[in-house]
C-alpha cells in the first residue's frame, strides 16, 4: 500500500515535542509490534535500576576525586529488597553508622552545608549524575567560602535520612542527591533535596527539590547552577521549603525535548 493511501495521523508532529508515549499507531485494536517491545524495555530498565545493588564504595572513591573527603554510612536497611519492603528503615541510620558520626561530629567544627549522595529508589541515577553534578557545584560552594562536612554516600536511604544526618552533622543546610522514581520514560533521574536547618521530623513542605536531573532532562552543570544559587538564597533568609521561592532565572535550562516525567521525582520517597 502506497503511503498516499494510508490516513495521516494528527498526532505525528507532537512527537517531535516529547518522550510521551503518543501517536503510536495500531495493529488492529493492539499497539503495534515496536510500540509494545519498546514499552517491555523501559519497563525492564526501570526494573533494572530500582533493583540494582549499589556499590557505594566505588561511587565514594570517584567523588574523593573532587577533592572533598568522603564516608560512607548506612540505614537501617540491611539490604535492597529490605529497603524498598520497609521504607521507613531508609528514613534512619543504622546504629553503628549513627555512632560513628556522632563521635566524628563532637570535635569537628559546624559547617554551612551537609552534602549526601544516594543511591534511593534508582541506582542507575546516582551513579550517573551524582559525579558531573558535584563537580560544577563543589567548585561554586568554595569560591563562595561555604564550609562543608565530609560528603556522605549512604547506601539504601530514602529523603529524609538527611535530616538525622543533618543534624548529627550539625550543618546549617543539609542537601541529599538520591535516585529518583524510574519511569518509564527514563530510569535515571536523579532529585535533590535540601533543607534549611534539618533535624527529625521536618516534613516534606520544609525542602526544596530539583527533580529530572538527567540527559535529557535538566542537565547535571545547569542543575549545580541552580542548586548553587537556591542554596545561597536559603542560606541568607535562613528558611526552606514553602517559604523559600524560586527567583533564580530559567536561562536555557528547559531541554530541547521535554522529558515525559519531568516532575516525577518530586514525589516523596
Amino acid at each position: 500500500m502506497s503511503d498516499e493511501l494510508v490516513p495521516a495521523d494528527p498526532w505525528s508532529p507532537l512527537r517531535a515535542y516529547t518522550a510521551a508515549r503518543i501517536a503510536l499507531g495500531r495493529s488492529g485494536g493492539s499497539l503495534p509490534t515496536r510500540a509494545q517491545l519498546d514499552y517491555r524495555l523501559a519497563h525492564a530498565r526501570a526494573r533494572d535500576a530500582v533493583l540494582a545493588e549499589f556499590d557505594a564504595e566505588a561511587l565514594a572513591a570517584k567523588l574523593r576525586v573532587l577533592g572533598e573527603p568522603v564516608r560512607v554510612v548506612e540505614s537501617a536497611a540491611r539490604d535492597r529488597a529490605e529497603f524498598l519492603q520497609h521504607p521507613n528503615l531508609g528514613r534512619r541510620l543504622a546504629d553503628a553508622s549513627r555512632a560513628a558520626l556522632t563521635g566524628s561530629a563532637e570535635t569537628a567544627p559546624r559547617c554551612a552545608l551537609a552534602i549526601i549522595v544516594s543511591d534511593g529508589l534508582s541506582t542507575l541515577a546516582v551513579t550517573t549524575q551524582a559525579e558531573p553534578l558535584l563537580a560544577t557545584l563543589l567548585p561554586l560552594l568554595r569560591g563562595d567560602g561555604w564550609s562543608l562536612t565530609p560528603v556522605i554516600v549512604a547506601r539504601h536511604a530514602r529523603v529524609a535520612l538527611q535530616d538525622e544526618i543533618g543534624e548529627i552533622l550539625r550543618a546549617q543546610i543539609s542537601l541529599i542527591l538520591i535516585g529518583e522514581r524510574p519511569g518509564l520514560g527514563n530510569a535515571d533521574s536523579l532529585g535533590a533535596y535540601f533543607t534549611y536547618a534539618p533535624a527529625p521530623g521536618r516534613t516534606d513542605a520544609d525542602r526544596n527539590c530539583i527533580s529530572n536531573i538527567r540527559t535529557g532532562g535538566l542537565a547535571p552543570a545547569k542543575a549545580a547552577d541552580k542548586l548553587h544559587a537556591l542554596l545561597t538564597q536559603a542560606r541568607q533568609l535562613k528558611v526552606s521549603g514553602v517559604a523559600l521561592k524560586d527567583e533564580t532565572a530559567l536561562g536555557d535550562n528547559t531541554p530541547e525535548k521535554p522529558a515525559l516525567e519531568a516532575g516525577e521525582g518530586s514525589k516523596p520517597l
